[in-house]
């Protein structure tokens, strides 16, 4: 009998990236995607490790198919991912009856332990750096199974050089290495031969890309190093291949971004005007504690020259509320830089210590959960004041829109997207296919989404940048 699958993803964007890829090797191998794990002989559990509650979701996860295991002969387990990488000897201590343990580096290596499990019993197979590989540094390399046909992820470099004090990701992903300019060209114009319009570039500091390029170069004696393409060259690149729509990417680095960037942003009709600027703390010391490498200023006077440069640039961050001896003046601070920055949307977290990291040594400066908990809604409050007065300015706009498909909560809606990110409830007044373009003009708006109604179908590869209101 053929044997079946599920891959549970939880994390980030390169997480879920990963999972197309073992699902990619695992379709080669012959096994066929399910939904449900009662109909599944093989179950994929690819991990993040950034806060504490990932931990807790895997153990519980794996406790539940400790009993799936045991009910039909032949069925295996895997965890795989950020924290598989990080509690590599703990996942087996705990969960035993795990077939394969794998990490962050060799995601090309998942349907061969899978198969080599079956025939010899558990292993754990875990590398402390990539592979000098392209098929192997690189998922992007491998084959694919995603989830919808009109978008798709690109890896352009993997691992961070930053020493964030709160920070896993260094640990588990390793160094920076940025993939070559041309195999990531290639890729998109793949993409876009086989239907695909919308790309969203990965890294784990996606606008320091190309720079490790330069210094081997340099090192190497390459006299033109200076000239080597950089993450603005990139942009402009994919914005220019035949067929794609719109460019994404995700997630920069403040401290890295530069001039060029937005002017790439701003001259390529392809680049979205979206701008995820993770901002983490608006006070300067716990910034210097966190070791972001810039101050609240500094943050500012970026995001300026970005709104500046780019037309209708719309800005999302990440803040995370508690980090160790954040004071109420630190929160003040943060709410100040909130308010100024007039964020579209923004994903708030509470400070979770991990395990080696710089910040879970703190804990005599940790705060007091209840604190942590009124500054958080007290945040919630200024952020999502600043996205309604956003959404609200685009009320009578016409609004380019990437179908998703039904709104999943009301059937007679349809779905889609921005180039400016955001969600679009619509009425559509007729039948729209999954990945195609419309003019919806949006009618309501609330701090999270969109509402709106069809005015045009968008036909052919590509449409101006901007649309105008239209009469009427």
């Amino acid at each position: 009998m053929t044997r079946r699958y599920v891959v549970r993803t939880y994390g980030c964007q390169m997480n879920e990236h990963d999972s197309e890829r073992i699902s990619g090797l695992l379709d080669a191998e012959g096994l066929v995607a399910v939904e449900d794990e009662a109909d599944a002989d093989v179950v994929v559990l690819n991990t993040c490790c950034i806060r504490e509650n990932a931990d807790n979701k895997l153990y519980g996860n794996l406790g539940h198919l400790k009993t799936w295991k045991a009910q039909r002969d032949g069925r295996q387990i895997v965890v795989s991912g950020c924290l598989a990488q990080k509690d590599r000897d703990v996942v087996r201590a705990r969960a035993p009856y795990v077939d394969v343990v794998l990490g962050t580096h060799n995601v090309h290596r998942a349907s061969d332990l899978i198969r080599q499990a079956s025939e010899h019993g558990p292993v754990t197979e875990i590398f402390d750096e990539a592979v000098l590989d392209d098929h192997a540094m690189f998922p992007s390399a491998l084959p694919a199974r995603r989830t919808t046909a009109y978008d798709a992820w690109v890896t352009i470099q993997i691992g961070c050089d930053n020493s964030c004090a709160f920070c896993i990701v260094p640990s588990v992903r390793g160094a920076e290495i940025s993939r070559p300019f041309a195999d990531v060209v290639a890729e998109v114009e793949a993409l876009a031969a086989s239907g695909v319009t919308e790309v969203t570039l990965l890294g784990q500091n996606v606008n320091s890309y190309g720079r490790d390029l330069q210094l081997a170069a340099r090192r190497d004696g390459d006299d033109e190093a200076r000239l080597r393409p950089l993450f603005a060259d990139l942009l402009r690149a994919a914005g220019s291949v035949a067929g794609i729509r719109r460019v994404r990417f995700t997630s920069p680095h403040p401290k890295d971004m530069r001039p060029e960037t937005f002017a790439a942003m701003a001259d390529v009709p392809a680049v979205c005007e979206h701008l995820h600027l993770p901002l983490q703390s608006g006070s300067d010391r716990i910034l210097a504690a966190m070791h972001r490498g810039y101050g609240a200023q500094r943050y500012l006077d970026r995001l300026a020259e970005a709104r500046a440069t780019i037309d209708d640039l719309a800005v999302t961050t990440d803040v995370i509320v508690g980090f160790p001896g954040e004071t109420d003046d630190d929160f003040e601070r943060t709410l100040e830089v909130a308010a100024a920055a007039r964020y579209d949307s923004a994903y708030t977290f509470v400070f979770s210590p991990r395990a080696g990291t710089e910040a879970a040594g703190m804990s005599d400066r940790f705060v007091d959960a209840a604190v942590v908990a009124e500054r958080f809604e007290r945040l919630k409050v200024v952020v999502e004041r600043s996205a309604l007065a956003a959404h609200r300015a685009r009320i009578g706009r016409h609004e380019e829109v990437l179908v998703e498909g039904p709104s999943r909560k009301d059937a007679s809606l349809l779905s889609g997207r921005t180039r400016q990110g955001k969600l679009v409830h619509f009425a559509p007044g007729r039948p729209l296919p999954t990945g195609s373009y419309a003019v919806v003009e949006v009618t309501a708006a609330a701090p999270h989404h969109l509402a709106g109604e069809l005015r045009e179908v968008l036909e052919g590869p590509r449409h101006k940048r901007r649309i105008p209101v239209l009469a009427g």
